[in-house]
């Protein structure tokens, strides 16, 4: 019995020192979104807290370093568990958490390559095919982790999120209609879910991959689906249903879903916090209006406390017995386009004082006050990993994005190669420079990533 405990002792002993080890790393940018306003009244260690928290009580390891995240049966995962997983711990610079979340996704990949959505533990698939929220927040979680930690370790994370854009891209959008559908074997104008719809996340995928006329029109049928579904259904305010088809009404092809996917319930209550990204990150003004139909819902309720879990179309709450912050946050992100301080902050007092051990409010929970910290910001648009001014130990180059001319300043003159590559490889540009400066007009590229080479290093710039 002894000899038990001590192995017992040394085994939660070397746990939680490896835990400790991991969770040192953790560090947040708290950066200042290029739109909206939001909360001033965030203390010092409310990010910090949240995600450590979230992280002791869901992720749990498997074996060869991958994690899993639990669900609401502890003993499964659901892929959109992992691609929030993957979100949270990139933002927190959490790599070992990161890294092994995307191994674990890797392992279930059904003949599509995307996540088959519900596994029995570390062991096996329980749930076939993919759910199109888990690709869209994985593959915008791979590019954070390419600008983050770039891409020149044991994964390459920039490969990977191409691969799995051009996944979603063939599989999980309905090809000629630019909808999206909600999984890789299912759905399309006939079904879709309004809190997949994650226009900011299309504008990346679009600059990432060269791909922007898709991407943008992939963005913009997301609104015109949710502008047709509040107006064929007369909804109150932001009321989305759960499901919808394409034009707005009501899908016939969900009858499992509550009240047949008819109700602003725990799928569409996502849908602020997805349409408030894209305003934060673009200003979009079609997000704006979203979000301020949101706002006006709140303040119609009676403020941030009043929200409910859950609202017919017509607003009618469903059940009012309890709070839960997977509602009330998302409506918190979308107060940031609010001009008025006092209620950002309300919404963000309000998110933070319902906690909750449940796995998907508590997730959510998490990820919304990211989002209202400045910790889900745009990765290839934010100075925070694409910076305005890159200083290395012998030449600086700026402004990172660049819209016309890349400037390169050298700290001596040398003879040195300088080369630009494009994110498939191909050489754009190559010149043998001896002078101390050089300005590189790159005018005529299309937006999207690029690689500098100088002298066989690479460094990624973005074309604005």
């Amino acid at each position: 019995m002894k000899h038990f405990y001590n192995l017992t002792f040394l085994t939660a002993f070397l746990f939680f020192t490896t835990l400790n080890a991991q969770i040192s790393a953790v560090s947040f940018q708290n950066q200042t979104y290029l739109h909206g306003i939001q909360p001033d009244n965030i203390q010092s260690n409310d990010i910090y807290d949240v995600y450590v928290s979230w992280r002791t009580t869901f992720a749990e390891p498997c074996n060869n370093g991958r994690y899993r995240i639990k669900f609401d049966t502890p003993t499964e995962t659901v892929s959109e568990g992992i691609a929030y997983g993957m979100l949270l711990s990139v933002y927190a610079n959490d790599k070992e958490l990161f890294d092994g979340l995307w191994l674990y996704y890797q392992d279930f990949v059904n003949a599509n390559g995307v996540m088959n959505w519900k596994i029995d533990g570390c062991n096996s698939v329980i749930g076939n095919n993919g759910a199109t929220d888990a690709e869209l927040d994985a593959a915008y979680a791979l590019i954070v982790a390419d600008q983050r930690w770039q891409s020149l370790g044991a994964i390459d994370y920039q490969s990977d999120a191409i691969s799995l854009i051009t996944i979603i891209k063939n599989h999980e959008v309905e090809a000629g209609s630019n909808v999206l559908k909600p999984g890789d074997a299912w759905g399309g104008s006939n079904t879709t879910n309004p809190s997949y719809l994650a226009p900011g996340y299309f504008k990346v995928f679009g600059v990432y991959t060269d791909d922007s006329a898709y991407w943008n029109a992939v963005a913009d049928k997301s609104y015109a689906i949710i502008n047709a579904n509040l107006a064929q259904n007369n909804a109150s305010y932001n009321l989305v249903s759960d499901w919808c088809k394409a034009d707005g009404t009501y899908s016939t092809e969900v009858s499992w879903a509550y009240n047949q996917g008819q109700s602003y319930y725990y799928d569409a209550a996502r849908t602020p916090w997805r349409f408030a990204t894209d305003y934060i990150w673009y200003g979009n003004t079609e997000a704006s209006n979203y979000n301020q139909l949101c706002i006006d819902f709140v303040n119609a309720q009676g403020g941030f406390n009043q929200i409910y879990p859950g609202y017919s179309q017509s607003g009618v709450a469903i059940n009012t017995s309890y709070k839960d912050p997977t509602f009330t946050g998302a409506y918190a992100t979308a107060a940031m386009t609010s001009t008025n301080q006092s209620f950002v902050n309300n919404g963000y007092s309000e998110l933070k004082n319902q906690a909750t051990t449940a796995y998907f409010g508590a997730t959510l929970r998490a990820i919304y006050m990211f989002a209202l910290s400045g910790n889900m910001y745009n990765a290839i648009q934010d100075n925070t990993l694409s910076t305005t001014e890159n200083v290395l130990d012998t030449f600086k180059y700026y402004p990172n994005p660049v819209k016309d001319t890349l400037h390169i300043q050298f700290k001596t003159a040398q003879s040195r190669t300088v080369e630009v590559y494009s994110i498939n490889g191909q050489q754009l540009y190559q010149n043998q420079v001896k002078k101390s400066e050089l300005k590189l007009d790159i005018s005529q590229f299309k937006t999207g990533v690029y690689f500098l080479k100088i002298d066989n290093k690479s460094f990624k710039i973005v074309k604005s």
